[in-house]
């Protein structure tokens, strides 16, 4: 059985800036989805480690962020303002503050991960026939591969 050719690397290359452009625009049509507020892109990362990660001190958080520990300390400061972060004594060593989110920070991203699901949801089948879904659940396979790769 005769194999198809593989693509060229100007075709590959071409699907690549149009691949990154797409995910780029959903990633902000997803954003506008969801009420963030003021929040910068360190604050929502740091809060995103906190739900994935659990726990963390000040210290440990802008290590994994790359930033500062002063720059951390901003960030946070604004994050407890909000009411989205706590502060609570390490039982190890109560020298260290552990950082986690707060219930209605939880309760928050919850909300806006449902707004997403929803818009997104609602736009595959608002906009797209039954034959275009399976082409992009097709295409969703195949990017995974990309991924896992």
């Amino acid at each position: 059985m005769d194999q198809p050719p593989p693509p060229d690397a100007a075709q590959a290359a071409a699907l690549a800036a149009e691949i990154r452009a797409l995910l780029g625009k959903l990633r902000r049509r997803l954003r506008d989805q969801a009420d963030i507020g003021d929040l910068t892109p360190s604050q929502v990362s740091a809060l995103l480690r906190l739900e994935r990660e659990g726990p963390a001190t000040a210290s440990s958080l802008a290590r994994a962020e790359g930033m500062r520990p002063q720059s951390m300390g901003t960030v946070i400061a604004a994050l407890e303002a909000a009411g989205l972060v706590q502060g609570q004594p390490d039982p190890t060593d109560g020298r260290r503050i552990l950082l986690s989110l707060t219930d209605s920070c939880r309760e928050w991203i919850r909300r806006g991960r449902a707004a997403r699901q929803d818009w997104l949801s609602n736009s595959l089948q608002t906009r797209l026939s039954a034959e275009d879904l399976n082409v992009v659940g097709r295409a969703v396979t195949l990017l995974a591969r990309l991924t896992d790769g």
